[in-house]
């Protein structure tokens, strides 16, 4: 979150984080959003959202909010669009990591990882029920668009 805010103060992007720390809060969280008139919704990745997803998604179409998710799984089933990495990517990595586990490395003598493939992933028809209009120049960076 701190390097979201920094980023954004960078930009000269007023940023509003809003926590929701419960599925029953994430309703009340994108009423508030649509009441403070925030003009885009930025979702983290959470354990929590990830598990609420479908939710979410319905919430966003129902407030009319863009939101941005940081994994692909979001814009999969209906979200606008996410920028990140996949959890079938970090599933085979963690893969790799048990396999030395199991053969004999310890833990803490391997090394950690960051991901190194992200993905732009665009939902072209979420983009057009919100009445958004895409730059062709996202457009040609995006990974997948999904029509």
């Amino acid at each position: 979150m701190r390097r979201v805010e920094a980023v954004a103060r960078s930009l000269g992007i007023s940023l509003r984080a809003q926590e929701a720390r419960s599925p029953t809060e994430l309703d009340t969280v994108f009423s508030a959003m649509t009441t403070e008139r925030a003009d885009a919704v930025l979702v983290l990745a959470d354990a929590m959202f990830l598990f609420q997803r479908k939710q979410i998604v319905e919430l966003a179409a129902r407030y009319r909010l863009p939101t941005v998710y940081q994994l692909r799984e979001f814009p999969e089933i209906g979200g606008l669009m996410s920028y990140g990495t996949g959890l079938s990517d970090t599933y085979r990595r963690v893969a790799a990591f048990v396999d030395k586990i199991l053969k004999g490395a310890k833990p803490g003598d391997l090394p950690v990882e960051q991901p190194t493939k992200f993905e732009l992933i665009i939902n072209l028809k979420t983009a057009k029920a919100l009445g958004l209009s895409i730059p062709q120049s996202l457009l040609l960076r995006a990974d997948q668009l999904i029509e």
